[in-house]
Parts: C-alpha cells; structure tokens; sequence
C-alpha cells in the first residue's frame, strides 16, 4: 500500500512543483481554535502538515513557537488530545499527511508501543523527534518504521558528508534540511546556499528534501521551493496566530483567517517556483 506521504511526493512531481509544508502547534491557542486552524491549512494551499506536540523544555524551538507551545499547554493541552486533533482531522481530509514534531520525553512517558499505535490508528503519517540521534534509533525510529510509520530526520549545514550517511540510514518520507545554524525563527533562509546543500544531500539519498527554518515570505518561499523538494514554514504562521489574539492570548474571530490566509500566500510563493520554471 502507497503512504499518504509517497503519494503526495508522487502527485506533486506528476504537477511538477516543489510541496508547502506547515507547522503549526497543536492545542494553540486553545484546541479547539487549532483544529479549525489545521483543517483550514489544506484549503489555503498546504501540502503536508507538521504539528508540533507541546513540551516544556524545547531546544530547538525559537521564543514564537516555545511560547505556542506553552499557551498550548496552559489551555490544556496534551499528547493525548494532539492525537485526537489528528483523528478529528481525518474525519474529513484522508489525504493530507500529517508528521508530528517534538521531543522524545512525552513519548516515552505516554508508552513507545502504546503512542506508535494510537498515532497510526488516528492517522500519523510520520514523526520528526529532534532529540533522538540516529545513534538511538532502538528507542523510537525502528519501532515507529515496524508501526508504518515515517521517520523523519533533521540535516542541517554542520551536517558533513561523514555524518550524512548515519543521519539517512533510516529516514524515511523526507529530509528536512535545516537551512541555518540556530534556532527556528532566528534568520532568513539563503536560497543560493540552500541549493548547494539539498544538491550534497541528494547525492546520499533519493528521498525528497525539505527546507525549513527561516522562509517567512512568499519570496523566500517561492526561492527555495525552487532549489528543493519542498519548503517548509512555521514560525511565520504561529507569529501570524499570536498577532491575532487577544490581550489575554485568547482566539479572537480573526485568529483562523490569519493563519490560513497568509498560508494561502506562502502557497502561492511555493507555487510560483514552478511557473518560474516553466
């Protein structure tokens, strides 16, 4: 059987363009307003959806989305329910696939074997888990390729030719390259570099390559959708989201709408790489 994520990768190379890719956090602000937000994404142009699991202690999480995180924690969040935000979402969209983001420690804690097969049976289609190395892929990767599940691996521009080979052993779905040294949200993306490095990568691999970190703009998004596989925005969306709540970080009417519609952009940003081509 074909993964929602190879088919998705196989409908987009048939349309010849690179995927938009979006990362939002579940239960921000509240649960409720996150799955309108995640169900409005695919109509605004979104090819594949990364949800982040809230968590205390993020490392690789700039201030925006560690401060998602923690509204969506104070709002009640929990592993249990970002789960069932994605079964909610299956009710109506069985094709878009969906990779959640996080850290390992709420999966161990939640049970490795219970949270491989609840996140299948809600439909997961991947994880990215960014404090994982491949050195502990006993922990989580294997079992979660046994489930039927992507695993998803970060690259980024300190990873060399050496340590590559390690780090795509047992990727799957995609790689998300990470286009600059730091934490999300710290600085724009180098399109010309980006290039270069999905080019290293692709020698390694032919899986597609993703790039995320720093693609705040439709002209940032349409210049590396043009260089890769796909482009991957998030904390431009979660700013977008916390621009429109109230004083006291609640939904306001305009909450929904501000994500989706500057993801309809971005789509169109990614977009434009393809007629750019043609």
């Amino acid at each position: 059987m074909t993964s929602r994520m190879e088919a998705r990768f196989a409908q987009l190379k048939q349309e010849g363009r690179s995927a938009f890719v979006t990362f939002v956090m579940a239960g921000d602000p509240d649960p409720e307003t996150s799955l309108a937000i995640v169900k409005a994404l695919p109509q605004a142009g979104a090819d594949i959806i990364e949800i982040g699991m809230p968590f205390t202690d993020p490392m690789a999480d700039g201030p925006s989305i560690q401060a998602a995180g923690l509204r969506a924690l104070k709002a009640g969040m929990t592993l249990k329910k970002t789960l069932q935000l994605v079964r909610s979402f299956r009710d109506s969209d069985a094709a878009t696939p969906i990779v959640l983001m996080g850290y390992y420690n709420p999966i161990y804690i939640y049970g490795v074997d219970r949270f491989l097969e609840d996140a299948k049976s809600a439909g997961v289609d991947g994880l990215i888990i960014v404090d994982l190395p491949p050195e502990e892929d006993t922990e989580l990767c294997i079992p979660a390729l046994k489930a039927g599940l992507n695993f998803i691996r970060l690259a980024t521009p300190t990873t060399d030719d050496k340590r590559l080979p390690a780090v795509l052993a047992n990727t799957s779905g995609f790689v998300y390259y990470v286009s600059i040294t730091g934490i999300t949200g710290a600085a724009a993306a180098d399109s010309s570099a980006v290039g270069a490095a999905v080019a290293r990568i692709k020698r390694h691999t032919a899986l597609p390559v993703c790039v995320g970190f720093g693609i705040r703009t439709p002209e940032t998004a349409r210049a590396i959708a043009a260089n890769s596989d796909g482009a991957v925005v998030g904390t431009a969306l979660v700013d977008a989201l916390r621009a429109s709540l109230d004083p006291e970080g609640r939904a306001t009417p305009k909450t929904v709408s501000a994500v989706a519609d500057l993801a309809a952009a971005l789509a169109q940003g990614v977009r434009g790489a393809q007629q750019a081509a043609e």
